[in-house]
């Protein structure tokens, strides 16, 4: 019989290390990181300028509230007393700034602006840290979550393309979004390490601050927490369990305990479905490229049928398709649970992706199509440079962003009420003032309705002189703005005094007698 002797540990060789991907060179490397380094500086400089297409109004009046009033700030929007489901934790922390320090409104909001980027950034290089150990996997997440979307350009809050971010990045949804990416890093460390009650109720209060500060975020990270957790492995023991049945009832405590607002009544509010209509509408172009990261999350499906990114995006997948067939249009809020996991697959492919023939075709069709996103989104450039700088194909990508209303803040101060309609009645209560009408839905205001009754018989050409004064005087208007044509009080009427003009044409009127 041969005996078999084993050869000496000295004449042994290692096995031959595996080839590097191609996405994961040194040079690659350097490329996405130059490329994320770019659009930092961008989205930085977009801060400073801080553009407003938007909502920036509504997140402005809540901070002037809290500023005004920390303890009982009242309805944003109008004059009365209601509760709001803008006093966030994040909002609330932002209006203590601004009271303690007397920085500006638009301040707080840059400093808000600056604080979610830091935590997005961060927070996509923490999580993506927890699905892979390859260098480059963090910098081409970030580049797909901020590119990878379609050929045609789609902003809404709460949504992460690089063109949306540069309009909503003070945003809360931004805040919460941000945070989100931490709380499954930290959700997936815990479960990996069995960690301690203290770590899950920790998480625990987090997924509630995320709740509370922005809802429909909120609903994008629990489903990526309830993807986390479906791909545990190993599957959490007893003790686990406990301690995240723990931490869930902290934050469900938390959330019932709000003093700002009823969190669980927003669950059942209607008057949402039409306005969030849109976001079934043109699914293709405006997140076609995304379909690369779709490919990428069904080669996981087949190497682990419980992918975090898999179930993450399978969860999200069904709420939005739920909403699509029911008519429950606001469920397409969850879009970023469907788009989040396949920019994530996307540029894990790249450099995790299996066979090196593999990870080099994902290499190339993903690298064309972040250079396409990035098109389709160099209108964003239009926000820090001058238009003449720019050619003239980025010119006509640029947004204009709206005029603000700081000339009225010489004549009408705080808490004032002042009649205006449209696009108007969004911005000034930045500035201070209350509107007869809120400018966006407010499910906790209960004359809603006959407030913007108020403002359309105001305005109607038909509405006689003494129906219009009745108006004014219901809702203490002090102040009335309007352009020429617009209806309302003429400008000769005796109960009104031109006292300032502004841009495009819009007058200042003081309202003086009945």
């Amino acid at each position: 019989m041969t005996r078999l002797v084993a050869e000496p540990a000295a004449d042994r060789q290692p096995p031959p290390a595996p080839p590097e991907p191609a996405a994961d060179s040194t040079p690659a490397r350097a490329v996405a990181r130059s490329a994320v380094l770019l659009l930092t500086v961008l989205l930085l400089l977009v801060i400073v300028r801080l553009p407003w297409i938007g909502d920036l109004g509504m997140h402005a009046a809540t901070i002037e509230r809290l500023r005004s009033d920390l303890l009982d700030p009242g309805n944003p929007m109008v004059d009365a007393d209601t509760v709001s489901p803008y006093y966030s934790p994040w909002m609330l922390l932002l209006g203590a700034v601004a009271k303690t320090t007397g920085l500006g409104t638009f301040i707080v909001l840059r400093l808000a602006a600056l604080v979610g980027l830091a935590l997005l950034l961060s927070g996509i290089w923490h999580f993506t840290r927890t699905l892979s150990t390859r260098r480059a996997a963090p910098e081409l997440a970030v580049l797909c979550v901020l590119l990878l979307w379609g050929p045609r350009l789609f902003e809404w809050s709460g949504f992460l393309g690089l063109g949306s971010l540069a309009l909503v990045v003070a945003y809360p949804s931004t805040f919460a979004l941000a945070l989100s990416f931490h709380f499954w890093a930290l959700l997936r460390k815990a479960l990996r390490a069995t960690a301690s009650w203290p770590v899950f109720l920790s998480l625990g209060v987090l997924w509630a601050v995320i709740l509370l500060s922005h809802q429909f975020s909120g609903v994008v990270a629990t489903l990526g927490a309830l993807g986390v957790l479906l791909a545990a492995r190993p599957w959490p023991g007893r003790g686990t369990w406990w301690r995240l049945g723990g931490g869930l009832a902290l934050g469900v405590a938390l959330l019932a305990a709000w003093p700002y607002y009823a969190f669980f009544p927003l669950l059942t509010v209607g008057g949402l479905e039409e306005i969030h209509r849109p976001l079934y509408h043109d699914l293709l172009p405006h997140f076609g490229f995304a379909l690369i990261g779709v490919a990428a999350l069904a080669l996981r499906w087949r190497r682990d049928r419980r992918d975090p990114l898999v179930v993450f995006f399978a969860l999200g997948a069904l709420m939005v398709a739920a909403g699509g067939f029911t008519g429950h249009w606001s469920w397409g809020r969850a879009l970023p649970a469907v788009l989040i996991p396949a920019q994530l697959a996307a540029a894990l492919a790249m450099v995790d992706g299996g066979g090196r023939l593999v990870r080099n075709a994902f290499a190339a069709v993903t690298g064309v199509a972040l250079l396409a996103g990035a098109w389709t989104q160099a209108g964003t450039l239009g926000y820090v440079v001058r238009g003449d700088v720019l050619a003239t194909s980025v010119r006509e990508k640029v947004r204009q962003p709206w005029q603000g209303y700081h000339w009225i803040t010489h004549w009408v101060p705080y808490g004032d009420t002042v009649m205006a309609e449209g696009r108007a009645a969004r911005m000034l209560p930045a500035y201070g003032p209350y509107t007869v009408a809120p400018g966006y839905p407010d499910f906790f205001l209960p004359d809603e309705r006959q407030r913007e009754d108020a403002v359309r018989r105001y305005y109607a050409p038909d509405s006689s002189r003494q129906d219009r004064l009745a108006v004014l005087h219901s809702y203490g208007v002090r102040w009335v703005l309007a352009k020429p044509g617009d209806g309302g009080l003429p400008a000769d009427d005796p109960a009104l005094r031109l006292v300032a003009a502004g841009p495009d044409g819009q007058l200042l009127y003081e309202v003086t007698t009945g």
